[in-house]
């Protein structure tokens, strides 16, 4: 049987840059998880960016604004690289009136409470007059790597309003290095060193942890497919032989969007045995919850066989 590797760990960190080390890889195995862990980090994690944006006095992307230092374009491309955390499933809609002469910064948005932005200080335009305004409607949207315009669906836009290349994905940079390394006698194993870089919306450990999930849970299912059993009557089985221990499951442990268990344990609900007391008008009321979340939730306690309350 093929050995497995070391746990992995961190041999080095500096701010949103983390270098993590598996050692103990079989001969090949080290290009193999390399490449599958920098495909998922680069392509497949969820983030938030902005989609489209209105800018008042502006009719087309080659306009220049009147006391602004930014030409359109410019303004635009300082927008893509704003970083944002949407703790809600719809689009956000942010803000931005500024009057004066002004160094305006990404700060300077007025966002909704569904929003965190990680960057604040990223510089947006320059007002170069006392009586310069620049005015900014911006549509903040999930979504997952990055889509250009091409690829995303839009309809006609009202005059003013520019559709942008959407940057999503929340891992700026990723790169895999093999080394050999010996265990025992062997000097042909693998070292994988995989440097990770994020845009501060998630730390390095998040990303890493979250793209391991998305190989584990495809492998998973490549492993079960042909094994006989159905995952529901699995769940009701062990139901049945431990029904006090399933509700005792903590929602950080359901097979739910992290979105929605950070939504559900801010408004104080954190194992399944509070989960199974709210209904689905109960939880309609909370923040950050919509029905796309309630129905990823109710999928999740049907796996339990469990639902909530009638």
């Amino acid at each position: 049987m093929i050995p497995l590797p070391s746990k992995p760990k961190i041999s080095k960190q500096e701010g949103n840059t983390a270098f993590f080390e598996i050692e103990g890889l079989y001969p090949g195995y080290g290009v193999t998880i390399g490449n599958a862990m920098r495909r998922v980090l680069l392509s497949s994690l969820e983030g938030a960016a902005i989609t489209q944006v209105k800018i008042k006095g502006a009719s087309h992307e080659f306009s220049a604004l009147s006391g602004v230092m930014e030409d359109v374009i410019m303004i635009i491309l300082n927008l893509k690289k704003l970083n944002f955390k949407n703790y809600s499933d719809e689009p956000q809609t942010i803000t931005l009136k500024v009057k004066g002469e002004k160094d305006i910064k990404a700060k300077d948005f007025k966002l909704t409470a569904q929003l965190k932005l990680a960057n604040p200080e990223a510089h947006i335009a320059t007002l170069t007059k006392s009586v310069s305004e620049l005015e900014i409607d911006a549509v903040v949207e999930k979504g997952i790597g990055y889509v250009p315009l091409e690829k995303r669906e839009a309809g006609k836009s009202e005059v003013g309003v520019f559709p942008m290349d959407a940057i999503f994905t929340p891992v700026r940079k990723v790169n895999s290095v093999v080394e050999n390394m010996r265990v025992g006698k062997r000097t042909d194993f693998d070292k994988v060193i995989l440097e990770v870089e994020t845009n501060g919306v998630i730390t390095p450990e998040e990303a890493f942890k979250k793209s391991s999930d998305i190989l584990v849970s495809h492998f998973s299912l490549l492993a079960d497919a042909f094994n006989g059993q159905d995952e529901a009557l699995i769940m009701e089985k062990e139901k049945e032989e431990h029904p006090d221990e399933t509700k005792k499951v903590k929602i950080d442990d359901l097979n739910l969007a992290d979105r929605i268990k950070t939504a559900l344990i801010n408004n104080n609900i954190k194992t399944v045995a509070g989960l199974i007391k709210k209904t689905e008008d109960d939880l309609k009321g909370l923040n950050g919850l919509g029905d796309k979340a309630i129905a990823d939730v109710k999928k999740a306690l049907k796996k339990l066989g469990l639902s909530l309350k009638q």
